[in-house]
């Protein structure tokens, strides 16, 4: 039994080659953001809806770890605060983009003709929208939040789950075990639905993983700008466009929310690169 896993482990390092640091290295950031989100709902150092204007500004120290804000509220607070509003649209925005997009992919392939292409158009149309412009558009409508940042971020990944969804049910309906399901009388959705399916579903969880990391500097972004989460909650996003005006006199209001967005979205591109090559390892010897 200890000798099969231990075969089948270095099996896997074999298939991912030298990929397997970016996998361990990725995956242990990812947990960290996981974990980091998760510890703020019950602890944080200091109270970020606590203001103390006698500490604006401070550098890292031993009471404040990261430094104070414009307001003293502890920068390392905020962080943590700031990773529950990431991990929560980001989280959502792929949900939104994943199911629909794989029910649209799905849809297309299975009735074919007029409709195929009238879907895959709608895509395209709806992939040339930028997510800021989407967003725009939202907030305009409805006012800007964190529903809007979800909802413009998900609608944008539309079209990326549906064009793979698409492009890998075309090679799976060519097999001899979809044709022999056909022969048999089985129906399009059920078709679709286990033998289409369960085949795509190592590339849609690659691109889930990209897209979430696309998602949370989307909504970084969108939150610089005013169209995310609104004040009180601290975001990431805001904790970088209230730092522009206080950079000369503490850079560490920037320093640390841009790390955190860099190392938050290198974790989860690393991850999803080791999964592409784990569940995909033709993709690796190509490169």
């Amino acid at each position: 039994m200890i000798g099969a896993q231990t075969g089948r482990f270095a099996k896997i390092r074999y298939r991912l080659g030298a990929s397997w640091l970016s996998l361990w290295l990725g995956g242990f950031i990812t947990l960290c953001l996981f974990a980091t989100a998760i510890l703020s709902y019950f602890w944080t150092p200091h109270s970020v809806a606590r203001m103390n204007m006698r500490a604006r500004l401070q550098a890292p120290s031993l009471d404040h770890l990261l430094g104070t804000d414009h307001f003293g509220r502890d920068i390392l607070s905020l962080l943590m605060i700031g990773s529950q509003s990431a991990l929560k649209i980001g989280i959502v925005a792929v949900a939104i983009g994943l199911v629909l997009g794989v029910l649209l992919g799905l849809a297309a392939t299975a009735r074919g003709g007029w409709f195929e292409e009238l879907a895959m158009r709608a895509s395209d149309l709806l992939f040339a929208f930028p997510v800021v412009l989407l967003a725009i558009m939202l907030a305009a409508t409805f006012g800007p939040g964190s529903v809007t940042s979800m909802i413009a971020i998900g609608v944008h990944n539309i079209p990326i789950f549906a064009r793979l969804t698409r492009g890998g049910a075309k090679s799976i309906l060519a097999r001899e075990f979809v044709m022999a399901s056909r022969v048999a009388g089985r129906s399009s959705s059920y078709i679709a639905a286990l033998h289409v399916l369960p085949n795509v579903l190592n590339i849609l969880v690659v691109q889930a993983t990209i897209s979430f990391a696309i998602a949370i500097l989307a909504d970084a972004a969108l939150g610089y700008l005013g169209l995310g989460t609104q004040p009180p909650t601290p975001t990431w996003g805001r904790m970088l466009k209230d730092a522009q005006s206080f950079l000369s006199q503490s850079p560490y209001l920037a320093i640390f929310p841009g790390l955190a967005i860099a190392f938050t979205v290198l974790g989860l591109n690393l991850f999803g690169d080791a999964l592409r090559d784990l569940l995909d390892p033709r993709s690796s010897q190509g490169r």
